[in-house]
Parts: structure tokens; sequence; C-alpha cells
């Protein structure tokens, strides 16, 4: 039978393509009721991260967070308080105000026709609503939201666009291709790299494709343990309806509660049990994209194949410049009948690192092993609720056990939180394992809650950068993946470099901190925290990027990668074309001269913006006057 390419379907597949028909089970095909309404300033913040009812906040100089989804929710935090005035010297005030919505919007570009043609000849919802337009101009970097509270987006989308299927991106695809309009998927609107910030400079109609709509799940495949759901389902979404049939993806990433399916993929995400269900290209069996060129997709979905340049990794990674991602197939897992969290302490980082690696090297990881530093480690432990004269007693306790008889400095020590998943038989033995490691690295157990709280911690520190920023404290991570041999090195190497830094500027109030969240057989990926208090400085976004971006000298210096999982945007373009080669950065711009030839995908990201110029005034260009350009070239170097 003749393969079918290219096809337009938002039908389930049929059964023998996928499996025999008791094993698909078309039955679940369901649109899945999302945390996130399609207006979703009615549940997030518009200004910054996080649902609308949950944030940090003072309360008579002491800092409190509300908020009921979290484990904090409607606790006091005296020792937050303490450490933020002795990192900052800062007194917390709480008659600052929050930014308000904008009275007015910048007036949006209009194409006449495109706009005719999208209302006339398809059924895609849309909307010209200012405040639907700013919510999906940004997304979470430190330079998004201080414009947000600023007001200094010069340029919004200039329409919203809600597709509900494959077929209706298929639509809005050829029709903006063929009006010159530009498309910039919007997923959860959680990217930090600037990768979703609209374009200040595009002179074209800007119309934002929102993808929230699209997110069915398609079919279940339980013979294969496959499943389909459409790009716009939520991470949380996506986990929730999978477990009410015993199953689960097992990709959570930092972002897992607002990030979408398609997000991931067009980042190269990473969750935090990925030592268990691996990243998400591992994850992903076919993906489905939109280009102007047609759909790009992969026939078959055979565990693996031979078959040429795998082009699921021409999708992956490719963040919202080729194309509109549809339809995912990943693989599933049984729900682990066993979840057990632990903690350890080790004396210092390097024998912390050193621990890490043996465990790596050893290919014994639980589903998650993270490693803080001794600075990470002492605000995780001021993050802490204020507990009961018992409880602070048997804190005592405990920490004279730690210094006085494990001779452990407080100055140095660090932790690392572990959570194991699987068969009973098989976390025992696991854990037994961990520990014996950790005994040769002088580590030693610090109890499963502690443990618990540093993994669901995760997801409320989020909220703590837009705390900061109404405390005026600009503050935001970065992250990179590196050989083990070069560990500890870069991490010093690059504290070194922030702290110098800080001084050439003449901040005295900053914090920087590290910890070691994924690893390999070759290596391990690392988290950096910086943030500094803006006492006089008049622009301090642009005073922290610099900082930063020296921070990214040093690793580079230091061998580390661009990014290990945040994906490049706009924010890290500056280094894309030394990091994949002259060759390699000709082979991105060839696919998307073929794939994208009016660039209608301009979301400047990967390509620096110079770069980016001269690829839209090739693509602009029609294919004769390519050719007679390049003659002459040709013709000029000969003389």
């Amino acid at each position: 039978m003749a393969a079918k390419r290219n096809a337009v379907t938002t039908q389930v597949p049929e059964p023998p393509p996928e499996g025999t028909s008791l094993a698909l089970d078309t039955r679940l095909s369901r649109h899945v009721e999302s945390v996130i309404p399609k207006k979703r300033q009615e549940a997030l913040k518009w200004y910054g991260w996080g649902y609308n009812d949950s944030q940090f906040y003072g309360q008579q100089g002491i800092i409190c967070f509300k908020g009921d989804k979290y484990p904090l929710a409607g606790c006091e935090l005296p020792n937050f308080t303490k450490w933020v005035r002795s990192k900052f010297d800062l007194h917390v005030d709480h008659t600052n105000s929050y930014p308000q919505l904008p009275p007015t919007y910048p007036a949006p570009v209009e194409n006449a026709p495109f706009l005719n043609e999208l209302r006339g000849c398809t059924k895609v919802e849309h909307s010209q609503e200012g405040v639907d337009r700013l919510v999906r101009c940004h997304g979470q970097t430190l330079h998004d939201i201080y414009s947000l509270w600023h007001n200094k987006f010069r340029r919004i989308p200039d329409l919203v666009v809600w597709p509900r299927c494959h077929d209706e991106v298929v639509q809005l695809v050829r029709l903006a291709h063929k009006h010159n309009v530009m498309l910039l998927p919007f997923g959860g609107g959680t990217s930090v790299s600037g990768a979703i910030t609209c374009p200040q400079e595009e002179q074209r109609m800007i119309c934002v494709l929102d993808t929230s709509q699209m997110n069915r799940l398609l079919w279940l495949n339980r013979e294969n343990l496959t499943v389909c759901f459409e790009s716009g389902v939520v991470g949380q979404d996506l986990e929730r309806v999978l477990r009410e049939q015993g199953l689960t993806v097992g990709h959570e990433p930092d972002s897992y509660e607002f990030s979408t399916l398609g997000g991931w993929v067009a980042t190269r995400a990473s969750g935090m049990k990925k030592n268990v269900y691996g990243n998400i290209e591992d994850l992903v069996v076919r993906v489905r994209m939109v280009t102007p060129a047609g759909t790009l997709e992969r026939e078959c979905s055979a565990p693996r194949v031979s078959c040429g340049p795998d082009f699921n990794h021409i999708i992956l990674g490719s963040e919202g410049t080729l194309g509109v991602i549809t339809e995912v197939v990943l693989k599933v897992r049984p729900l682990p009948p066993v979840q057990r969290y632990g903690s350890l302490v080790f004396p210092d980082f390097e024998q912390g690192v050193l621990f890490m690696r043996e465990v790596a090297r050893r290919r014994c990881q639980p589903a998650s092993v993270r490693l803080m530093d001794n600075e990470q480690f002492l605000f995780g432990q001021a993050l802490k609720p204020e507990k009961s004269w018992l409880a602070s007693c048997l804190d005592a306790v405990k920490q004279r056990y730690v210094t006085v008889w494990k001779g452990i400095d407080l100055a140095h020590i660090c932790a690392a939180t572990l959570l194991f998943e699987g068969e009973q038989k098989d976390v025992q033995r696991q854990e037994a394992v961990i520990y014996e490691i950790a005994a040769r690295y002088k580590g030693f157990p610090a109890g499963g809650q502690n443990g618990e709280r540093g993994y669901l911690f995760t997801f409320v520190i989020a909220y703590i950068r837009d705390f900061a920023l109404h405390q005026g404290i600009v503050a935001e991570s970065f992250e990179t993946s590196v050989p083990w041999d070069r560990c500890s090195l870069l991490c010093r190497c690059v504290k070194r470099r922030v702290v110098s830094e800080c001084a050439r500027h003449n901040i005295s109030h900053y914090t920087i901190s590290a910890r070691v969240t994924q690893t390999y057989d070759a290596g391990a990926c690392i988290y950096f925290y910086f943030g500094f208090r803006y006492l006089n400085i008049p622009n301090p976004v642009e005073v922290f990027e610099a900082i930063e971006h020296s921070a990214r000298e040093e690793i580079l210096a230091c061998g580390g990668s661009l990014s290990h999982h945040h994906g490049v945007g706009k924010i890290r373009s500056h280094w894309y074309r030394n990091a994949v080669t002259e060759t390699g950065t000709s082979l991105y711009t060839a696919a998307k001269q073929h794939l994208d030839p009016r660039n209608i995908f301009a979301a400047g990201n990967l390509l620096p913006p110079q770069e980016q110029l001269q690829l839209a005034e090739k693509l602009e260009k029609p294919p004769q006057l390519q050719a007679a350009a390049a003659a002459a070239a040709a013709l000029k170097a000969k003389l």
C-alpha cells in the first residue's frame, strides 16, 4: 500500500498503523479540560509568573506566601525574611504596588486581505483585544517582565488566533504565507530565552497562533504504550489525564504546570525525572509540524528506523522558526507503584559532585537526584516556615549532630534531593546503592521529608523572581551542560566571574549559587541562580544582562554548552554560529529557506539579529533575483 504523504487529517488514525484494534483505545479521544482558560489572564498573572492567587508578599515586615496550590500556602516566612535582610540589606516594603494593565495598547498593524479571508473562509476564532495581544507578547525572561512592568513594549501582536486542530493550522499557515503575515506560535508562555517575545522591529502584521485550544488526547495504544496528544496540552493536564488510565509520560520540567507539549518539543526540553523517563527527544515517537512547504512528519511509528536523517530532530529545538507543531506521539509508562523521597548531606560541593559522578558512572540514578551548593542549601533552609518550639529544639539537635558529631562546616555544607520510583524491591535496592555511594564521599541521609520539600519547592521558587522585582531586586536563572571533568571548575569560575562583574558595576548586595540538576554518562546539567539589589542603578536589566553575558562567556570558555534545555531563543543567539559551526548555520538556513521561503515564522530565534535581517532580505527576493545576485557576486569575486 502506498504511503500517505503530508496527509491533512484530524481524525483518529485507523488501527492497523498503530497496533491491534483492541490495543488502540479511541474511546479516550477527547478534549482535555485545561487548568488554563482560553483567556489566560483570568487564571494567570499578566505581569509575571503563575496563578493570580499565588504569590509572595510582605505583611508587617515579614515575607509570606499565599495560594492554596503549594506547600507554603498561608505561611509566614520569618527565616526567609532574615535571609533577604542579611543578603540584600533589604527590609520588606509592603506598600509597593504591582503594575496595572495599561490604559491603552499599541494600535494593531492590519493586513486587510488576510483578515478578510480569515473571517470569510475559515472558522478560526480570533481576537484583536488589547489585553489578549499583550499577554501573548512575551515569555518569562527578566527583560520581558521588566518591560511589562514599565510598559516598554512598543510592538505587541496585532492578532491572536486559536486554531482547534491540525487542519485549522494548515489553513492559517497557508493564509499567512499567501498574504505575508508573520506567525508566532505560542504555547504556555513560559520561555526564558526570549523565544516568544514579540519581535520589536517587525513591520508586517504579527499573528500569534495560540495552541491552547488544540489539547485533545487523540488516541492511546495500551499494547505499544504510546499516546497521541495535540501540541497545546499543558503538562499538568496531560499527566492528569494519563494518571486516570494508570499511566504517565514522566516528563516534569520546572515549568510543568504551565508549559505545553509543543513547547517541550520546540525547545528540546528536559525534565526532573529524565533519569527514568528520558528527555523529550527520548519520549517522542512521531511529531507533526505544519510549514508553508507542507506538513513535515515521519510516516512510521516503529520504535527506531534507519531511514536517512531523522527529521524529528529538525523539529526538535526549532523554536518556532520553521513551522507549527500540531500533534505528538509519545511513549508512556505504567504509573510506578512506589514513589519515595530522600535527601543527602555532604561536607562540601566538591564531594557532592564526586558522588553525582559516581552515581552516573554506575548508571544507578534514581528518577531525580539534584545537588545544591552551600548558597542554595542555606536559601532552601530559609524558606522553611516557622516551627513550633519542640520542632525548633529538634532542629537544633540535628544541627549539632551535623556540625559537632559529623564535623561539617555550615559554611560549606551542601545537600542533594532524591526521588525514587518503581517497584518496592527495586526502590529499596536503589536506595541501598545510593546511600552506600554517598557514604564513600562523606555523605549521609537527611530524611525523606527534606527531599520532598526540595522537590516540590521547585514550583514555588519560580514565584520569588516577581516578588524580588517588586522589592528592587533583579534575579533570574541560567543553565548549561558540561563534561564531568570540568563540572566543579566551571561552577567555581562562573561564580568568580559574576563576583568580579558585580564589583565592576559597584553592586554589593547579590547572590550567586549553583545546583547540578541532571546527570549523564559524560557530564551534567548545571543551573545558576543570580540576583542583585539595584540601588542607584538606572538600567538594572541591562546591567543584569551584561553580567549574565559575561557568565555565559565563562561557561563557554570552561567547556560548557550554550544551553542544556532552555534553548537559544534571542538572548543566546549571539553564540549560535560558534556553537553549531558555519556549516551547521548554513544547514539550518537552508532548511529555513526551503520550509519557510517567505520567512513568516520570523520569531528572531537562533540566528543573531544581523543575520536575521540578511536572511529576511534574501527570502524576500524572488528566486530569479537571488540567482542574479549570486551570479553578480561571483563575477565580482573573479574581477
